[in-house]
C-alpha cells in the first residue's frame, strides 16, 4: 500500500485541480528528489489537460522543474520542440544551465533539440567540436567560442525566477552632436538582419524597430532615423555582439524568450550581413570583419526605459553606416 499511496495522493490532487496545492506538491517532489513521482504527476496532468481540465500551467511548471533540477534522463525527456512555451525560458536553455552536454546527449533523439542544447553548452564554455550528437548543422555555428567573441549575457534559472544581465547597463562615454541625414542605401539584407534581432519584440510584444543604411558615418545614420540631435558612444566589437545577442535571445517586455543559442545565431547573422559575408561565415573571417567595423550606441539624450537596442555600425573605408532603433516597453 505504501508504494501506491503517493500515486493515489497525486491522482487526488489532480482531480481536485487546485493549482496552489499542485504547485506545492511539485516543489515537495523536487525537494525530496522524487523524480519518479514528478514523472507520474506529469503524466496525470497531461491526461487531465486532454480531458479539458485547465491545468496546463502546472504541467508547464513540472516540465520546467524537470529540465532545471531533474537527472539527465528526466530533464531530456521534456526537451521537445514547443515544450513549455510559457515557462521562464526555453527548456533547452534551462536544462543546459544545470547539465553538461555529455549527460544529456544520450537521451536527445531529435537533432534540432540536441543542436540547440549543444550550442547552449558552447556558450557556457564547452568545446564540443567532434562531440557525438552535437548536430552543428542545426544552427550552423561553431561548436566552440571564437577568441574574438564576447562573454555573452547568459540566463540563470531558479525555481521561480530568471535572471539575465543586460549588456546595455555597461557605462559608455556619450558625446552629443548634430548631423544631417545621410543618403539612404539599398541594403535590405542588412536592415532585415538588424530588425530580425528584435523580431520577438515587434511580433509578440509591443515593440518597434527600424533600421537603415546610409552614406556617411554613424551620426548621419542616426540622423536618418529621425534624430539629427543625438548622442553617440563608441563600444568594442565584443560589446556590440553581446548587445545584439542579448536582444535576440530575449522576449522583450511580453514576448517569449528564445534563448542564448538563438541570440548568438542572430548576432552572427547580423554581423555577417554587415560584413557582406556569405552564410555560414568562416569564424576567422567574421572576427576580422567585426574588428574592421566601428560600433556605436546612441540615444536622444533622454533617459531610456524598457527594452532598448540602439546600435550603429560603420565601415569608414567604404563610407557607409547602418543604424538600428529598437525599443519595447512594459
Amino acid at each position: 500500500m505504501e508504494d501506491r499511496l503517493p500515486g493515489e495522493r497525486l491522482a487526488e490532487l489532480v482531480e481536485l485541480g487546485d493549482p496552489a496545492e499542485l504547485l506545492r506538491a511539485v516543489d515537495g517532489l523536487c525537494a525530496s528528489r522524487d523524480w519518479a513521482g514528478l514523472v507520474d504527476l506529469r503524466h496525470r496532468l497531461e491526461e487531465a489537460v486532454e480531458r479539458g481540465r485547465p491545468l496546463w500551467p502546472v504541467t508547464t511548471y513540472v516540465e520546467y522543474r524537470m529540465a532545471l533540477d531533474g537527472p539527465a534522463a528526466e530533464a531530456a525527456s521534456v526537451l521537445r520542440p514547443g515544450a513549455a512555451r510559457f515557462a521562464l525560458g526555453p527548456l533547452t536553455e534551462v536544462a543546459a544551465t544545470t547539465h553538461a552536454f555529455a549527460e544529456l546527449a544520450p537521451h536527445l533523439a531529435v537533432p534540432a533539440v540536441a543542436g540547440a542544447v549543444a550550442q547552449e553548452r558552447v556558450l557556457r564554455g564547452e568545446d564540443l567540436r567532434g562531440a557525438p550528437g552535437a548536430h552543428a548543422e542545426v544552427l550552423e555555428l561553431p561548436l566552440v567560442l571564437a577568441p574574438w567573441e564576447p562573454a555573452y549575457a547568459l540566463a540563470t534559472y531558479r525555481p521561480d525566477e530568471r535572471e539575465v544581465p543586460d549588456p546595455g547597463a555597461e557605462a559608455v562615454a556619450m558625446v552629443a552632436g548634430r548631423a544631417d541625414p545621410g543618403q539612404a542605401l539599398d541594403r535590405p539584407d542588412v536592415t532585415r538582419a538588424l530588425t530580425d534581432l528584435v523580431e520577438v519584440w515587434t511580433s509578440e510584444s509591443g515593440g518597434q524597430a527600424r533600421a537603415l543604411v546610409v552614406s556617411g558615418g554613424p551620426a548621419e545614420a542616426v540622423a536618418a532615423l529621425g534624430h539629427p540631435e543625438h548622442r553617440l558612444g563608441r563600444v568594442t566589437p565584443a560589446s556590440a555582439m553581446a548587445r545584439m545577442a542579448w536582444a535576440a535571445a530575449s522576449g522583450g517586455a511580453h514576448g517569449v524568450r528564445r534563448g542564448a543559442a538563438l541570440g548568438r545565431f542572430d548576432a552572427w547573422w547580423a554581423a555577417a550581413a554587415l560584413a557582406g559575408l556569405d552564410w555560414p561565415p568562416d569564424p576567422g573571417d567574421l572576427g576580422a570583419a567585426v574588428e574592421r567595423l566601428t560600433w556605436w550606441v546612441w540615444d536622444d539624450g533622454m533617459p531610456g526605459t524598457g527594452w532598448i537596442l540602439r546600435l550603429a555600425a560603420a565601415d569608414p573605408a567604404a563610407g557607409w553606416a547602418a543604424a538600428l532603433d529598437a525599443t519595447d516597453h512594459s
